[in-house]
């Protein structure tokens, strides 16, 4: 019964960390930029975009279909470095244990 008591224990202290963690990913900014620095997507560290910057001389209304790509791009890129941020503190969390399933943030 012991055991079962410590399990709920380190149980719950895991889902006060992995809290904690989720909130500091909130608070964490991650950037990326494209079209050499004329796009910067800032996103939290959950992936959740912040805030565009835009170089006025990448804003051409003859051509909007190439802003909009490098709006994707630098959006994507943002994303994957707050992911791969996710994955690192979460490697931190779980002392490196690889888990079988994928994490909702």
């Amino acid at each position: 019964m012991a055991n079962i008591f410590n399990l709920m224990q380190q149980a719950q202290q895991m889902q006060g960390k992995l809290q904690q963690m989720q909130d500091d990913l909130t608070r964490r900014t991650v950037s990326a930029t494209a079209g050499a620095g004329m796009v910067t997507v800032e996103c939290d560290g959950k992936g959740t975009v912040r805030r565009v910057k835009l170089d006025p001389s990448v804003v051409n209304p003859a051509d909007i279909e190439m802003l909009e790509d490098l709006i994707a791009v630098a959006a994507a890129e943002a994303q994957k470095k707050a992911a791969e941020l996710a994955q690192e503190e979460m490697g931190k969390l779980t002392g490196g244990l690889d888990l079988p399933f994928k994490l909702p943030f």
